[in-house]
């Protein structure tokens, strides 16, 4: 049985699978950007996909960000992606170390620990700054070879208690002066 494009159009278009408004959010995972992202953004439910991960950090080429990218683009019609990261994230103060530590306090055995710290040291240890991780993951998605060259992708960070949004990269690639 071969496998082709999904049509979703002839589903209730009220909670449809394709996103209203085209576009597709890659966040963070942290708890407080619940019910204050969306309204921040001025979207609603079926506006947008969104994915989130610790830290919204693209770990390669080809990790589950990105493919839920490739999914969105391709198959649900999203022409538009917003990294947005936020001040105050823990990400910023996780180490390898500390991960290590914390798996071992909760009995992941020192095996499993080796096989993935070389790993966590290349993630875990890499994000230091919130702001440069958005721009970062601008650069990687518009950079990426299963992203198309001429999608739109911007840059945004939220403060997770007031909801407020500053602009870190727009689409053509350049930081605003403020």
């Amino acid at each position: 049985m071969a496998h082709g494009k999904h049509d979703y159009t002839a589903e209730d278009i009220a909670a449809s699978k394709l996103p209203k408004k085209k576009m597709a959010i890659f966040t963070c995972m942290d708890t407080r950007l619940t019910e204050i992202l969306e309204p921040a953004m001025g979207i609603q439910r079926g506006d947008a996909k969104i994915i989130r991960t610790v830290g919204n950090y693209l770990t390669g080429e080809f990790d589950a960000v990105i493919r839920s990218l490739m999914v969105a683009i391709y198959e649900l019609g999203v022409e538009e992606i917003f990294v947005v990261g936020h001040y105050e994230c823990g990400m910023a103060k996780t180490t390898a170390d500390s991960l290590a530590a914390a798996m071992r306090a909760h009995g992941v055995t020192e095996d499993a620990i080796a096989k993935v710290h070389g790993e966590l040291e290349t993630w875990a240890d890499a994000f230091h700054d919130p702001v440069e991780n958005v721009k970062e993951a601008v650069k990687k998605i518009e950079q990426n070879p299963y992203i198309p060259k001429n999608f739109q992708v911007h840059g945004l960070m939220i403060h997770p208690r007031t909801g407020q949004l500053d602009v870190i990269e727009t689409a053509s690639g350049s930081s605003p002066t403020k």
